[in-house]
């Protein structure tokens, strides 16, 4: 049986385009890499010098001297390459970009994005996402809808920002939902989900035009 987070990694993988240059955030985001569909080519690059990552290695099969931003070690396909950190975030800034996929603490209907907290507490700093998120040119925030039932689809986030305004696609277990002016669009809904349940497991303004549209994978 599927997870959730394969789940959902399956489902953003779909929104990529052949020739795209895609950033993945640490956690879920690097599973993305691992399912896109066999029919585009696409290049994933991790700000702290690569170009050219493939599917997360297997378990003893890797060199702990390659690895992303998050340390975790990774595979490099043929032709992949390796650059300083000033040359990657070039990239980044410039917005050579297609897409970031990053994971969220929190994310609101204003396309706000908190995914760092204060220094000892679960991730010491935001990193290079506030770099990816303002630099790429679409943002997709992969994470599972709540954290253990409690919201992180909000109003407005609680916590500290990463970016203002940014997030242009949320996809969780749940459903896919794009940042309009209005509040979030549900695009699509999993096939075990009600509307009902998604609009209880949600803070956020929701937009739901009935049927909507199932999941595929």
């Amino acid at each position: 049986m599927m997870d959730s987070k394969e789940f959902i990694a399956r489902r953003v993988a779909k929104e990529f385009k052949d020739g795209d240059l895609i950033n993945l955030g640490i956690g879920l985001p690097t599973m993305v890499g691992n399912y896109v569909p066999s029919d585009i080519e696409v290049n994933f690059q991790s700000e702290n010098g690569m170009i050219g990552l493939g599917p997360v290695p297997e378990a003893m099969c890797y060199d702990w001297e390659i690895t992303n931003a998050g340390g975790q070690p990774v595979s490099v396909l043929t032709g992949g390459c390796f650059f300083d950190s000033a040359f990657s975030f070039g990239l980044i800034r410039g917005g050579h970009v297609n897409a970031t996929v990053l994971g969220a603490l929190e994310v609101d209907q204003q396309g706000n994005l908190a995914n760092w907290m204060v220094p000892g507490k679960m991730v010491p700093g935001m990193g290079g996402a506030m770099d990816l998120v303002t630099g790429a040119k679409r943002v997709i925030v992969a994470m599972q809808h709540t954290a253990k039932g409690t919201p992180k689809i909000m109003k407005q986030c609680t916590l500290p920002l990463t970016a203002k305004a940014q997030v242009n696609l949320i996809v969780t277990e749940m459903a896919v939902m794009e940042v309009v002016p209005e509040g979030l669009k549900v695009l699509e809904i999993a096939p075990n989900v009600t509307v009902d349940e998604l609009r209880a497991a949600t803070d956020a303004d929701l937009i739901i035009q009935e049927p909507v549209k199932l999941i595929e994978i």
